[in-house]
């Protein structure tokens, strides 16, 4: 069997788990590989804030890669006060926002412009012009994503930002655009969650949700979880990766043969595809993280006699 000569193949069963919100499951083969998935730099299982704070100490306007894979690039980026994006957009996917530190003042087409500061989470469909700027006097953090190779575009009445080995030509394009919707709102201020206030959208428990990219919001109290059992790897994808930003406190990471981990608010844990992953909420207060996934309902459990040590 050609497959088994890099991968193994294992039985995936949903059967117990709620995480498919009570769909119908089956039994199938997935493929793994024989040999541990280790990634890809700059992809690690870790990227701590601490460290990257460290790292710039001094600097004001900084950006380093967090996640760079099939699906997704993600940025930390810090912007100086009063430092502002030239009017730009994206040509086929939606890009969103963690802010971090700072306040960043966003100017988004087609929307009353606003200033998100820690907490917030921002998303611009497709196609919609947007700005950013840091106000205040401090700088701006914040954590940018895009779906891969969704490379920035620009007005033609805007000058690009250079990049190197790119040079921007006159061109064309469709005036039809993204938009919003009850399921991808402008932004969540997660403050008022954390302060019992509803999420002003349809599916509480998700930011973004479209063909090419999920992020979904999970929360939990680390006091009232199950306890973990050994026998439990959490679950894979197939396709692609998955990774978290550390919205609130902490948690607890179990991703393949690494050494199990807890991740502080404004970490970024990273799990390559077809690697097993678990993921508990850590310390003592409440816990919530951004889960990013490529597709919907794409997630492999193990059969129900593996989850029980059998």
């Amino acid at each position: 069997m050609r497959l088994l000569k890099t991968a193994t193949l294992v039985i995936a069963s949903s059967t117990l788990f709620p995480a498919l919100n009570g769909q119908s499951q089956m039994l199938v083969w997935a493929p793994v590989p024989v040999q541990p998935n280790e990634g890809i730099a700059p992809n690690k299982p870790v990227i701590r804030l601490s460290e990257l704070r460290s790292k710039h100490t001094g600097q004001q306007n900084w950006t380093e890669t967090v996640v760079d894979d099939n699906l997704f690039h993600a940025d930390y980026i810090s912007m100086a006060p009063g430092a502002k994006t030239p009017r730009r957009f994206h040509q086929d996917n939606r890009a969103w926002w963690i802010v971090q530190d700072g306040q960043i003042r966003f100017t988004i087409e087609g929307q009353e412009p606003f200033v998100a500061s820690k907490g917030f989470l921002v998303q611009v469909p497709h196609r919609l012009v947007y700005s950013m700027e840091t106000v205040g006097d401090r700088p701006s953090l914040r954590v940018e994503v895009t779906v891969a190779n969704s490379n920035t575009m620009y007005p033609i009445d805007e000058t690009p930002a250079p990049v190197s080995g790119v040079k921007y030509v006159r061109a064309r394009v469709a005036t039809v655009k993204g938009s919003y919707d009850n399921a991808n709102v402008t932004f969540i201020d997660y403050n008022q969650t954390i302060a019992g206030n509803a999420k002003p959208k349809q599916n509480q428990n998700q930011f973004v949700g479209d063909s090419h990219g999920i992020v979904n919001i999970i929360r939990g109290d680390p006091k009232t979880q199950a306890p973990a059992r050994d026998a439990d790897k959490g679950h894979l994808h197939v396709t692609g990766p998955e990774f978290w930003f550390i919205l609130e406190g902490q948690m607890e990471f179990k991703i393949g043969s690494v050494p199990v981990f807890v991740a502080d608010q404004g970490d970024i844990v990273y799990a390559p595809a077809k690697t097993w992953h678990r993921v508990r909420f850590a310390g003592t207060a409440m816990a919530t993280r951004l889960a990013v996934v490529g597709y919907a309902n794409s997630h492999v459990f193990q059969p129900p006699e593996e989850l029980a040590g059998q």
